[in-house]
C-alpha cells in the first residue's frame, strides 16, 4: 500500500470521498491564519477609533494562549464527544469572537473577543490533526499535513489584502463581520461532510482545570516575558513558565484523562522525542516574524510591506518544502529531519553576519530567511507524523492534538527567549544605533545553538527507529 501510495505521489489524495474533506480542513486551518493577519492590517484603524495603544500587544496575546489552552483540551473533547462535534463546536465559537470583535465599543472588547476566537482556533486546528489521523490511511499523512501547511502560505496574502481593502474603506468591523459569515459556512459543511468519529460515552467529559490553569500560568509568564523590560524579571518569568509546565506533565503523566500523551517529553520514546523535535523546531523558527522586521526596516531602509513579504517568503519556502518531501521513499524522511535543523542553523548564521551591516547584503538576507522556512518545511509532516504513528494504545487522540499545542507553545516560548536576547544586547526601536545592530547579530546567532539541539534530537529520534 505505502509503495502504491509513493508511486501515485500527490494522486493517492485525490480520491472523491476525500476531497470534500480535504477542502474543510484546508478552509480551517486558512480561516484562523488568514485572520492573524489580518488583524495586524486593521488593527492601527482599530486603534483609531477606540484608543487603547497601551493594549496593542494584547489581541494578539490573548488569541494565542486561549489557543493553546484550547488545543490540549481538543484531544480529551475529541474522545468524549467526538471530533466532528469539537471541529465544527470550534468553528462556531471562533464565529461568536469574530461578531463580538465586530460590535466592539473598546479595546476591552476587542481583546475578549480575540479571547473567545482563541479558544475557538485552537480546538479547531487541533482536532485537524486528530481527523487527519482518523480518516486517512497513515501513507498519506505526511502529504495531508503538508498540504494543511498551504494554507498558511495562502494566508500571507489573502490576510493583509482583506484586512487592507476594509480598512481603506474605513470599515475595519466588515473584516470581523466577512470573518463571521465565512466561519458560518465553514461550520454547517463540516456538519455535513466531516466522518462523524467514534465518541468514547463512557469517558467522562471533564476538563483537568488544575492542569489547564498550570498551562495558563505557563502561557501568562510567557507572554508577560516578551514585554517586559527588565532581563533578570524576563528570565524569571521564563523559569516560572517552564516549572509550570513541568508540574503540568508530572500530574498529567498520572492521571487517567490526559491532555498530552503518556510519553510526552520522554527521551525514551518516539512519540516524547517526536514533541521535543517540534518544540524545538518552532523555537528556532520564533524570532523570525517578530524581530528580522525591525531589522530590516531600521537597519536597511525597507518600508513595512517589503519587510513583510520579505519574512513572508520564509512561510512560502516551508510550505514550498513542504509539498515537495512529502511524498519521498522510506530512507529519506530519517534524513530531511536531520538537514532541516542543519539548514535552519546555517541560515541564522548568514542572517547574523547580514542583518546588522547596513549595505548591499540586505537583499541577500531574503535568500537566508527563505531557507529558515525551507528548513522546517522539509521535515515538519514527518516530525508530525512520528508523533502520531508511535503513540502508545489510548494515546492515539491525544497524540494527533499535541502537535498543535506544542507547536503553539514553542513559538511562544521562542518569543519570549528571542525578546531576553533582544534586550541583553541593547535594543533600541527608536534609531538604527549600536544597538540594534548588536541585537540584529546576537538575536539569530543565538538560536543556532537552538538548531543544534535540534539535530541532536533528531539524531535519538533516528536511533529510536533503529531499536
Amino acid at each position: 500500500m505505502e509503495q502504491d501510495s509513493t508511486r501515485q505521489g500527490w494522486r493517492s489524495l485525490l480520491r472523491p470521498e476525500w476531497i470534500p474533506i480535504l477542502a474543510i480542513l484546508l478552509g480551517g486551518v486558512l480561516l484562523q491564519s488568514m485572520n492573524v493577519l489580518m488583524l495586524t492590517t486593521v488593527l492601527p484603524s482599530i486603534v483609531g477609533e477606540l484608543g487603547g495603544v497601551a493594549m496593542l500587544s494584547w489581541p494578539t496575546t490573548a488569541y494565542l494562549a486561549c489557543s493553546i489552552v484550547a488545543a490540549s483540551c481538543a484531544g480529551v473533547l475529541a474522545t468524549a464527544i467526538g471530533s466532528r462535534t469539537v471541529y465544527c463546536a470550534g468553528v462556531a465559537i471562533f464565529c461568536v469572537g469574530a461578531v463580538l470583535c465586530s460590535l466592539a465599543p473598546a479595546m476591552g472588547w476587542i481583546v475578549v473577543g480575540r479571547l473567545i476566537q482563541g479558544f475557538g482556533g485552537g480546538l479547531e486546528a487541533a482536532v485537524a490533526y486528530v481527523l487527519v489521523r482518523g480518516t486517512f490511511p497513515e501513507q498519506v499523512w505526511s502529504r495531508t499535513i503538508a498540504l494543511m501547511s498551504t494554507s498558511w502560505s495562502m494566508s500571507v496574502l489573502i490576510g493583509p489584502l482583506v484586512g487592507g481593502v476594509f480598512a481603506h474603506f474605513g470599515s475595519w468591523r466588515g473584516a470581523f463581520v466577512a470573518t463571521a459569515a465565512v466561519a458560518v459556512i465553514l461550520a454547517v459543511s463540516a456538519f455535513f461532510i466531516l466522518p462523524s468519529g467514534t465518541a468514547d460515552r463512557k469517558s467522562p467529559l471533564r476538563v483537568p482545570a488544575g492542569r489547564v490553569a498550570l498551562i495558563c500560568l505557563a502561557i501568562a509568564a510567557t507572554s508577560a516575558a516578551s514585554v517586559v523590560a527588565a532581563p533578570l524579571a524576563k528570565l524569571g518569568l521564563i523559569v516560572a513558565a517552564i516549572v509550570s509546565l513541568v508540574v503540568m506533565l508530572r500530574l498529567d503523566r498520572s492521571s487517567t484523562t490526559r491532555l498530552l500523551p503518556s510519553d510526552a517529553f520522554s527521551w525514551r520514546t518516539r512519540t516524547g522525542v517526536g514533541l521535543w523535535l517540534a518544540l524545538l523546531l518552532c523555537i528556532t523558527f520564533s524570532p523570525l516574524q517578530i524581530y528580522v522586521p525591525i531589522f530590516l526596516q531600521r537597519l536597511h531602509g525597507f518600508d513595512p510591506l517589503s519587510a513583510g513579504f520579505a519574512v513572508a517568503s520564509a512561510s512560502m519556502a516551508w510550505t514550498i518544502a513542504s509539498l515537495a518531501t512529502a511524498g519521498v521513499s522510506v530512507v529519506w524522511p530519517d534524513r530531511l529531519v536531520l538537514t532541516g535543523p542543519t539548514t535552519m542553523a546555517l541560515s541564522l548564521a548568514a542572517i547574523a553576519l547580514l542583518a546588522p551591516h547596513t549595505s548591499a547584503s540586505a537583499f541577500l538576507l531574503v535568500p537566508a530567511i527563505a531557507a529558515l522556512g525551507a528548513g522546517i518545511g522539509q521535515c515538519w509532516p514527518f516530525v508530525a507524523h512520528r508523533i502520531m504513528d508511535s503513540a502508545a494504545a489510548g494515546d492515539e487522540v491525544v497524540a494527533a492534538s499535541s502537535v498543535p499545542t506544542v507547536q503553539q507553545m514553542g513559538f511562544a516560548f521562542g518569543a519570549a527567549i528571542a525578546g531576553l536576547i533582544a534586550n541583553a544586547s541593547g535594543l533600541s526601536a527608536a534609531i538604527p544605533d549600536k544597538g540594534m545592530a548588536n541585537a540584529a547579530f546576537w538575536v539569530p546567532a543565538s538560536f543556532v545553538a537552538s538548531a543544534m539541539l535540534t539535530f541532536l534530537t533528531g539524531l535519538r529520534l533516528r536511533s529510536l527507529r533503529k531499536d
